[in-house]
């Protein structure tokens, strides 16, 4: 169970892409987009896409946590204490 103040949201990861990229949605549930240029070896892509998430969403990549889907596409993230406009700023990314 996530602690009170964490966030989780769900991602959809593409690894080795031509370039990174946060934003857009993917399938009929509208979840966020992520494309790395990682390779999905050895954790590299995870990686990539906290830091990927991060930057875009503008926090430290240690409040980012992914806790589910470790080896999948799809993930399911937690943000530990997000701003108090963190839900505007996935709407942005959502709308890319």
């Amino acid at each position: 169970m996530p602690p009170a103040d964490a966030f989780r949201f769900q991602a959809r990861i593409r690894p080795r892409a031509r370039s990174g990229h946060v934003g857009g949605t993917w399938g009929p549930d509208g979840v966020l987009l992520v494309t790395v240029d990682a390779p999905a070896v050895d954790g590299k892509a995870n990686l990539a896409v906290i830091k990927a998430l991060a930057d875009a969403l503008g926090v430290p990549r240690r409040s980012l946590t992914i806790v589910g889907g470790e080896r999948s596409r799809n993930k399911v993230l937690e943000l530990a204490d997000p701003p108090s406009d963190f839900t505007t700023r996935l709407e942005r990314l959502l709308a890319n």
